[in-house]
């Protein structure tokens, strides 16, 4: 049998599966946030507020980024999955190829057209003459390294996919240590543009080594001489269920804007500067939930297309449990010690005022999060893609971006901050209802009838 099959998948205990495969990505995640949480800390510290709300004005298209990054990772995370569990390993093989190579034209593309427009895309964020130089220094270079920042990340998923959670874990640890080291310096020398080159320059060095893992022959998903043209099938197969992770950062990409130009007009660059800290502080806690949600992926993935239904369920139910528990201690911390967490970041007493405050009405409801993310991430992980779609677009775009338009009008700054809270309590809603409904349909399914077709279903 070849290295990398993770046929224990099917067989091993679920609460040891989860936390053989969720224990290195939630630390993965964490390190990556971090190291995030590090930059913006140094520069609050050593660049000032303006700086802060620069670094703010780039989350739309960090996102947006993001969105195209886990268009390829998730996709082909999930389809290596079922892959493996239905033992079509050349399928596997086929997909890795394909990830390199569509990660390099799309970041090509997403590159040129960026940074052909990235003045009047940063004005049109909210931008003002304080910040604009801020922001421009920072995304010109995170546009210039995104197709190393894309395929480390694609790449770290394939390695979790096929059964190395541990090795993607220490790539990410290996990221955040190199990341730690030279950021205070090269911030120091550069500005903010310093934080973007020792971002761009750690994942470069994680990237090498992840490529050097996959590069072994005896791992059941390697590089092949010829396996990088792109095949039609697993392009779509790809796509089709990234489609769901990339609607959810495209419409976060949407919503941060229409947020950045809220706080704009009701309160200044100071508040999207409040802003920022405010969203570095929630990104921590909810790469702990995605970490989480990493390690759920690869076991329902290859139980789904195993037709192992008791043994989804099973894993789904405890994610969720895990991942309330992860957002209720950020619940717990923000809105006992608000002003503490936001010192790490600036001095200023303004700043640290309006931080705290936003902090604390943005984790209103947060403990419901968790199996929010965990709801979406499950259909995204047995290819259900219409479903997963469907709650991400609930929550951003039905619930919240109406509630960012309506609530201002009445409470000014302080309907921009309630607008979070109130969308995550309407859409957990939903995503508990849709939870309920196929968890009720897979626990009735008998193995014997489920179908190949099933397998492999998009929703």
């Amino acid at each position: 049998m070849q290295a990398g099959i993770p046929t224990q998948l099917g067989s091993e205990k679920i609460s040891r599966l989860l936390k053989q495969y969720a224990v290195p990505s939630i630390i993965a995640m964490s390190c990556s946030s971090l190291y995030n949480l590090v930059d913006s800390i140094f520069i609050g510290q050593f660049a000032g507020g303006y700086a802060l709300a620069g670094l703010a004005l780039t989350f739309p298209l960090m996102n947006l980024g993001t969105a195209f990054s886990s268009l390829i990772a998730v996709g082909a995370s999930a389809n290596i999955g079922i892959y493996l569990g239905q033992k079509n390993y050349p399928m596997a093989q086929k997909v890795l190829g394909n990830v390199v190579t569509l990660n390099f034209i799309i970041g090509i593309l997403y590159m040129v057209g960026i940074m052909l427009f990235l003045d009047p895309i940063l004005y049109f964020f909210g931008a003002s003459a304080n910040t604009i130089s801020h922001a421009r220094e920072y995304m010109q270079v995170i546009l210039s390294g995104n197709i190393i920042s894309h395929t480390y990340f694609a790449l770290n998923a394939v390695l979790r996919a096929t059964g190395l959670p541990k090795m993607a874990m220490n790539a990410s640890i290996l990221t955040v240590l190199v990341n730690a080291v030279i950021d205070p310096l090269f911030i120091w020398l550069w500005g903010i543009r310093g934080a973007a080159i020792a971002t761009i320059i750690a994942q470069g060095i994680s990237l090498a080594w992840v490529v050097s893992v996959l590069c072994n022959r005896n791992h059941v998903v390697h590089f092949q001489k010829g396996g990088y043209k792109l095949s039609k099938t697993i392009v779509k197969r790809i796509l089709s269920v990234g489609m769901s992770p990339f609607f959810m950062n495209s419409t976060a990409c949407l919503i941060v804007i229409v947020f950045n130009q809220g706080l704009k007009q009701y309160g200044g660059d100071m508040a999207i500067a409040a802003y920022g800290i405010v969203n570095k502080l929630t990104f921590l806690f909810i790469m702990m939930v995605m970490g989480l949600n990493q390690g759920m992926q690869p076991i329902a993935s290859y139980n789904f297309g195993a037709k192992l239904y008791g043994r989804l369920q099973e894993v789904v139910k405890l994610t969720a449990i895990c991942a309330v528990a992860v957002t209720t201690t950020g619940f717990l911390v923000a809105e006992l010690f608000p002003v503490t967490l936001v010192k790490m970041f600036t001095s200023d007493p303004a700043l640290i005022e309006e931080a705290a405050h936003g902090l604390r009405v943005s984790f209103m409801f947060y403990p419901i999060v968790g199996f929010q993310m965990v709801t979406s991430n499950f259909f995204r992980s047995i290819g259900y893609a219409g479903t997963s779609i469907f709650l991400s677009l609930t929550r951003q775009l039905i619930f919240l971006l109406p509630l960012l338009y309506i609530l201002p009008q009445f409470f000014g700054l302080g309907g921009i901050w309630a607008s979070m809270p109130l969308a995550d309590v309407i859409s957990c809603v939903v995503s508990a209802s849709m939870m309920v409904y196929h968890l009720r349909k897979f626990k009735k399914q008998n193995l014997s009838d489920a179908s190949p077709a099933q397998q492999g279903q998009t929703n």
